[in-house]
């Protein structure tokens, strides 16, 4: 009987060893890693969404979404305008890092993200995830800038901007051409008609996702809409009583619902993390009540709608006011996923998943989050219930109002930014003042 029970632990034993030793390719360690869907809009406005008080349309699948997860309510993004923004999603780096904190890419532009930036899509093929960016691109339109060249299997999308088709820039005199439409580096497509986009990446999404391998995936669908000029495809012309706006917002909403139905058709709806936001404020749309909008550090150009979902583990039903950014979402999904980060390598964000498991236990650590204007320039900081102005390029009248003054702001008593307190506490503006400067002047300097 000993003999037995000691042939038996041995061959439990060895079979343990053979598991071990086989995880060394992380391809058969990725049974019960979750899928990944970051559902990303371009200039949709805090308030676009009916459970963020929209008026006018509805969103039935997005508030659904809402309803099973975590809805928060203090969510930022690193920059007013859509190139920095997204170097931030992907980097989980203040853009100013990668040399990207300045107005947009254009299609004359020579610059973009550097293959030398590690970006979330790089890290999650390298812990076996099957990746794919589907939509707008907006990091350098030049071949060595393109998503294949940044860890993503799969491209299906633009390189800009739909308001770039076929523009003529007159200041320098360059006109742009027809929008184009690639997978990965094959042009398919020279100005696609613009009302069917949404539909497009739609149906490329749930066709990816119907055709999966055995690997988890991630996809990072980037809408165009509602950037302008506004298109809805006809289904969706005339829905809403907001006009062509409401219309597109109403369609980006089914969207996310026909994805996440097929994701149920699937059976992997429980396991996949399905994060909605948007790159900054609304050029169109509502940021109430927030104040200011696209391009400006008012809380209406950073602070937008933001929701994390992942039904086998984070709670549903729960409203968040934590203040968390896009920055955050490369180091959570690193720890989810059991990737590494290279040794070093900076990140401005933080892990937030155990938060993201224990909402109602856990509490974020207090930090600064600093907000960076279109010119490049850090202008604002916020700390808890604390923020502070020290510049405002954009969203202030000087004809009107006289020069800007420093001002500050509780965010929790005060949150369209309407009674400047900074006389009243001059010790708490001198801190943060510090802070920013300090921070600024030393983030070029690191890598």
């Amino acid at each position: 009987m000993k003999i037995k029970l000691k042939q038996y632990i041995l061959i439990i034993l060895v079979f343990i060893l053979i598991s071990i030793s086989s995880c060394k390719n992380k391809n058969d360690c990725t049974e019960n890693l979750p899928n990944i869907i970051l559902f990303f809009t371009d200039d949709q406005g805090y308030a676009d969404l009916s459970s963020y008080g929209a008026e006018g349309f509805d969103t039935p699948h997005l508030d659904q979404l809402a309803s099973e997860g975590i809805k928060f309510t203090n969510f930022y993004v690193p920059a007013t305008v859509c190139t920095p923004s997204r170097a931030g999603l992907l980097t989980g780096r203040y853009p100013k890092r990668s040399n990207l904190h300045e107005a947009v890419l254009f299609p004359y532009s020579n610059e973009g993200l550097s293959v030398k930036e590690y970006t979330m899509s790089e890290m999650l093929k390298e812990s076996g995830y099957s990746t794919s960016c589907i939509g707008k691109w907006h990091l350098g339109h030049k071949d060595e800038f393109m998503p294949n060249n940044h860890g993503f299997d799969e491209f299906y999308g633009v390189p800009y901007s739909n308001d770039m088709d076929n523009h003529y820039y007159k200041n320098i005199d360059f006109q742009s051409p027809p929008l184009p439409l690639y997978r990965n580096t094959e042009l398919i497509e020279s100005g696609p008609d613009q009302q069917f986009l949404t539909k497009k990446y739609t149906e490329e999404a749930i066709s990816q996702i119907r055709n999966r391998g055995d690997n988890p995936f991630f996809i990072y669908l980037a809408h165009n809409m509602p950037h302008t000029p506004l298109h809805a495809s006809p289904s969706f012309k005339g829905k809403s009583k907001k006009g062509l706006y409401g219309d597109v917002i109403m369609e980006l909403d089914w969207s996310a619902g026909a994805i996440i139905r097929v994701l149920k058709e699937e059976g992997i709806y429980e396991n996949t993390i399905f994060i909605f936001t948007s790159d900054n404020g609304p050029a169109v749309g509502s940021a109430l009540p927030l104040r200011g909008r696209k391009a400006e550090t008012w809380e209406g150009g950073q602070r937008v709608p933001g929701i994390i979902v992942w039904p086998d583990r984070i709670p549903k039903g729960k409203v968040s006011d934590e203040i968390v950014s896009t920055l955050d979402l490369f180091p959570t999904l690193a720890k989810i996923s059991s990737s590494k980060i290279p040794n070093g390598l900076i990140m401005d964000g933080i892990d937030i998943s155990e938060f993201l498991l224990s909402p109602e236990t856990v509490n974020l650590p207090a930090r600064p989050f600093y907000y960076y204007a279109r010119n490049g320039k850090v202008e604002a900081i916020r700390l808890g219930e604390w923020k502070l102005h020290i510049a405002k390029s954009k969203g202030w009248d000087v004809n009107a109002n006289g020069i800007f003054n420093v001002s500050l702001y509780n965010l929790e008593l005060d949150i369209a930014e309407e009674n400047n307190v900074a006389h009243q506490f001059p010790e708490i503006v001198e801190k943060l003042t510090n802070m920013m400067k300090e921070f600024d002047a030393n983030l070029p300097n690191e890598k």
